[in-house]
């Protein structure tokens, strides 16, 4: 029997012995990839050099700048070396008077300067906190060889956990639970769709992130601390800070979809992973980076999570304020443009199919 449909039981139009050959691989080529896949492949395509050239551009060349070096030398000396230090070309240091080797030091573990020179009779002493970024440590013991300071006695006030292998444990934690946020909103998404059908549900789901985001940060803060004992001792400030970096990432993630549909998965992906990633000062610090992703990073949620973490960690939670602004924007943010975008919907739009 025929029921109105060509002979495979396909809707589309019936083969004829007289199509040309190829007439039938187009048209089913037509149905498996509609007009709105090719526009989503054409936007995968995208991220994905958008993703090669963000990471690219980032750490193809890392090169110091304005690195804050604190500086203590006896009487007039200490002007003239902090001029020279400053003009070094391409300035890769920010140097800066400090009273003497006990402010120095505390300059370098409240996070005020990235290292201290202690010039005086003897070999001049560098003291570092190669914790905050080691490859921030290198970059500054190779400026001091250059400058024919190759006999500096390096002291490395606060270096990572053995555990910690090259200080990255800190910016891996950031990288899981930010990826753990917004792929909760997007699972949200997927199953719901992307824009809740009215606010009261867009205050559950809200409330579901937070909730998850809770496990979140225990779940990540679990596997740094007790399991492989990277960042110890820091156990309920982290989680905390891991839990608040997951909700921002989920918040902002939601807030994407409910203004854009589907295509906000794409602005999380952008933000959090093409730009947040390389920015967030893990692999190489924000003094190391180009001027684009330097300005950018701390700004995001991943590198102010990389801020609070490494900080709460190492340095006692000192240089941190900026960054709970940031992440108490982006949680905060997400979840008013969010509940205003609901409540802006007109009714007919409302409804979930």
């Amino acid at each position: 029997m025929h029921d109105g449909k060509n002979g495979t039981g396909n809707d589309g139009p019936p083969a004829t012995e007289d199509e040309p050959p190829g007439a039938t691989f187009r048209t089913e080529l037509r149905r498996a990839v509609t007009p709105r896949a090719t526009i989503l492949l054409c936007g995968v395509l995208l991220l994905e050099i958008a993703f090669v050239v963000s990471f690219i551009g980032a750490f193809h060349s890392p090169r110091p700048r304005d690195l804050a070096v604190a500086v203590v030398a006896p009487g007039q000396a200490q002007a003239g070396l902090i001029d020279e230090l400053n003009a070094l070309p391409g300035e890769p240091l920010a140097a800066r008077a400090a009273e003497g080797a006990s402010e120095a030091r505390a300059m370098v573990l409240d996070r005020r300067a990235d290292a201290a020179l202690l010039a005086g009779p003897g070999p001049d002493r560098l003291l570092v906190a190669s914790a905050g970024g080691p490859a921030a440590v290198q970059s500054l013991q190779a400026v001091f060889e250059k400058t024919g300071g190759g006999d500096v006695v390096v002291t490395d006030l606060r270096p990572p956990h053995p555990a910690d292998g090259r200080g990255l444990s800190s910016f891996y934690l950031v990288l899981g639970v930010v990826i753990g946020g917004y792929l909760a909103s997007a699972a949200l998404s997927a199953s719901y769709g992307a824009r809740p059908a009215n606010p009261h549900l867009t205050v559950v789901r809200l409330l579901a992130l937070a909730a998850l985001s809770v496990v979140s940060g225990l779940a990540g803060v679990i596997v740094v601390d007790p399991v492989f004992h990277a960042l110890p001792g820091h156990f309920g400030a982290l989680w905390g800070i891991a839990t608040l970096i997951t909700f921002a990432a989920a918040a902002a993630g939601m807030a994407f979809q409910v203004l854009l549909g589907t295509p906000g998965i794409a602005l999380s992906v952008l933000v959090f992973v093409v730009l947040g990633n390389p920015s967030a000062g893990g692999v190489y610090p924000s003094t190391l980076l180009p001027p684009f992703w330097s300005a950018i990073g701390q700004a995001l949620p991943n590198g102010a999570g990389v801020t609070l973490v490494r900080n709460y960690a190492y340095f006692g939670g000192h240089g941190t304020s900026a960054a709970w602004w940031v992440l108490a924007a982006w949680a905060a943010g997400g979840v008013l443009i969010s509940c205003l975008a609901s409540f802006r919907r007109p009714p007919a739009a409302d409804l979930l199919p």
